[in-house]
Formats: C-alpha cells, structure tokens, sequence
C-alpha cells in the first residue's frame, strides 16, 4: 500500500472527504491527490499523523514502531494528545484527581446542563 492510499484509508475510517481534509489541516485544495506521484513535507506528514493517531512512520510504510505506539486504539491517542496540548483539559483532569468523587461529578453535571441550555440538539451527553 503507498502513502496515498494509506491517507485514503485512514480518511475514508473517519467519514471525511479529502476536500475537508485538506481543510481542516490548512493544506490546499488537491494537495493530497499530488501524494499520488510524490511525498509531502515531514510537516504535512506530521499533521496528519497528529490528525488520525498515528505515526508519520506508519504512514510512510505502513507499520508501527513498537516502542512508538502506547495507545492501540486510535480514539484514545487523541484525547491523550488533546489533553497534552490543550491546558484546559489538563486542568479538568487534574481537579478530578484531586477532587472527592461526588463533587467532581456535580460539577459535570453543572457543566452538562450548561451545554444543554446552548446545544439543545446535540442529545450525546
């Protein structure tokens, strides 16, 4: 399998078409078709391992480094990945270590009533 055809699959695994790909990761329109026939940069490369949890390893060969890979499933590596990076999402995690259990589930219930009031369409939470 190439590259391309891996960026194919991994794209085709999350429902999304490569136009918003291409989008979302600030590349330009038809950028990944020229993948076809070439290599992106090792920054367009690392982009897009960010975006579907893998490695830039896995998408220039096909396989995982063993000592790279801690989170076998991809959702996981994200939100692990989301969490490093975004310091609001550290700061929930760390008040719910640091938090008696019934407080902290008050205060995600308060945070889901709030959600609620502004997304009354969204009925996953």
């Amino acid at each position: 399998m190439t590259l391309y055809e891996r960026i194919e699959t991994l794209r085709k695994s999350k429902n999304i078409s490569q136009g918003k790909l291409e989008k979302e990761l600030g590349f330009s329109n038809g950028s990944i078709s020229k993948w076809k026939n070439s290599t992106p940069t090792t920054e367009r490369l690392q982009k897009l391992a960010d975006y579907f949890g893998v490695t830039v390893e896995y998408l220039l060969t096909g396989e995982e480094a063993e000592s790279e890979v801690y989170y076998t499933n991809p959702e996981t590596a994200r939100m692990a990945q989301e969490m490093f990076e975004d310091p609001d999402m550290r700061s929930l995690f760390d008040m719910k270590r640091n938090m008696e259990p019934d407080k902290f589930k008050a205060h995600v219930n308060f945070m889901r009533e709030l959600y609620r009031k502004e997304h009354p369409e969204d009925d996953g939470l």
